[in-house]
Order: structure tokens, then C-alpha cells, then sequence
């Protein structure tokens, strides 16, 4: 984006932040009639806000006011959201709390991941800025208000996030999966060691009476595992730390894996998690 500005001859400027007081009277210099904010990881403060003549609007990736917050596409992968889209708000003081302008929404497919529905929002939300855009200078838009009973929180993502919990079903699981590709990724623990789970599908039913995070069973192309509601977890492609990722057979042979043992949650890192 900054390299098409210059190619347009646009002024481009890049604050370390946005409270810095020469951006602030540079801007107040421009007298913008509108802000266009996307996926921007600075608080604006009131002097910035107030700073266009029709304020700054934001795109959220996600139908406010379910999943405010810095995760919006994880958020709703992670909880098996079948449906999801993108907003455009009148931005405010709070977090992702301003009345809304437009929303378009999609359906999520049942195994997309992050990346891929990401692609698909950007793409829509592009659309639905410019359509907000037109219709702000024709005098058209209504804003409305959220509604405060329904707000759901998306924060930020920290590594432990990806620790696999095996109580939990193997369709939480595989949507976290599907939440978590490519970071923090989901990751198990094997003889000590973190693993990385990098291909994962919900297997058949496990049998009554396995304890979640037990091998079922190692043949094949997969290590089906335990987890919580009788259910199971095939894996289907791993890595070690420092080292390439492998088909789970190839991975097998290596670690010498048998039925009844036990993969388990990695232990909590402190220095891993996000501020």
C-alpha cells in the first residue's frame, strides 16, 4: 500500500505513534474530511478522533458487536462461528465500540483457516469501504448503535493459546486448528518435548473408557488420539522444534509411539505470553 502511494504521488507519512505532536499538527495542518482505518494496532486518542470533519472509520473483520478485539477472525473460527463478516464503524473512544455504519456478512467454510477466510475478508471489506465511503459523501449513512448485550471479546493471541487441551472434543480442537494455522499453531507434548501439530483431522469416535491425550492408535497415515467427549483427533502431519515438518508415519518411525501412551498439554510458559 505505502509503495502504491508514492507510485500516485501521495504524501506518506509512517508515525512511530500516532499521539506524536508534529503527525497530530501535520494533520490538523491537511484538514481530512475522513480517516480510514484498517487493521491498525494504535490507540486513537480523542484529538485524533475528532480530528476529520466525518471522524474515522474503521474496518472490523468480524459482525460487530460479536468479537471486538484484536482477534477477530481466530475468535470465530475458534468457536465453530458459521457465519462471520466485516464492518465498517464510526470509530470512538472504546474498543471497537462505535456505532455502526455497513456490515456484509459470508459463510465460513467448516475447514477454512485463518489465512484463508482473512483473504476472503480483506477482499469484501475493500468493497464495503468504498460502498461506506460513497454513501458518506452522499449523505446516506445511518449509524447505529451496538448493541451492548451482545458484545464478545477477540483478544490478542499468545503462544500458550495453542497448547492443546485433550479434554477438549476433537471438533474444539480441530477448529482451533483451523483458528490457530499458521501462529501460535497447535501444539502438543511428546516424551518432554513440544510438538507442533501442523495437519489434524477429527478421527472416528474413540473407545469408551480412553483417557483424553491416549494413542489409540499409530498405524497408517495418522496418530489418532483421545480427547474429551469420546471423540478423537487424527494427526496427520507434525514438527519438532528446529527441525522439518514430517507426514506422521515418516515421524513415527522415529519415535517409536505405541498405542497407551500419552501426548499431553504443554506446560504454561510465562515469558510466551503476550503483553
Amino acid at each position: 500500500m505505502a509503495q502504491r502511494a508514492r507510485r500516485l504521488g501521495l504524501e506518506l507519512t509512517a508515525p512511530a505513534s500516532v499521539r506524536d505532536g508534529a503527525f497530530l499538527a501535520r494533520l490538523e495542518e491537511l484538514a481530512p474530511d475522513v480517516a480510514v482505518v484498517v487493521a491498525f494496532g494504535q490507540i486513537f486518542r480523542r484529538r485524533l478522533l475528532a480530528l476529520p470533519r466525518h471522524g474515522c472509520i474503521n474496518l472490523h473483520a468480524s459482525l460487530l458487536p460479536r468479537w471486538r478485539g484484536a482477534a477477530p477472525i481466530q475468535a470465530a473460527i475458534a468457536h465453530g462461528d458459521e457465519r462471520t463478516g466485516v464492518t465498517t464503524m464510526r470509530m470512538t473512544a472504546g474498543l471497537d465500540s462505535g456505532p455502526i455504519l455497513l456490515q456484509e456478512a459470508v459463510d465460513v467454510g467448516p475447514h477454512e483457516t485463518a489465512p484463508e477466510l482473512a483473504a476472503r475478508l480483506a477482499a469484501l471489506g475493500a468493497r464495503l469501504m468504498v460502498r461506506t465511503l460513497e454513501l458518506l459523501e452522499a449523505g446516506a449513512l445511518v449509524p447505529r448503535p451496538q448493541d451492548e448485550r451482545l458484545v464478545t471479546l477477540a483478544p490478542r493471541l499468545s503462544r500458550e493459546d495453542g497448547a492443546v487441551t485433550w479434554t477438549l472434543s476433537a471438533t474444539v480442537l480441530y477448529n482451533r486448528w483451523r483458528a490457530y494455522t499458521p501462529w501460535p499453531g497447535l501444539v502438543a507434548e511428546v516424551g518432554g518435548a513440544p510438538l507442533k501439530l501442523l495437519a489434524v483431522r477429527p478421527a472416528p469416535a474413540a473407545a469408551a473408557g480412553a483417557a483424553p491425550g491416549t494413542v489409540l492408535d499409530v498405524a497408517g497415515d495418522a496418530v489418532v488420539v483421545a480427547c474429551g467427549e469420546r471423540s478423537a483427533l487424527a494427526l496427520e502431519r507434525v514438527q519438532r522444534p528446529g527441525r522439518r515438518p514430517l507426514a506422521a508415519s515418516a515421524w513415527l518411525r522415529g519415535e517409536r509411539l505405541r498405542p497407551g501412551d500419552v501426548l499431553r498439554t504443554p506446560s504454561p510458559d510465562p515469558a510466551n505470553a503476550s503483553p
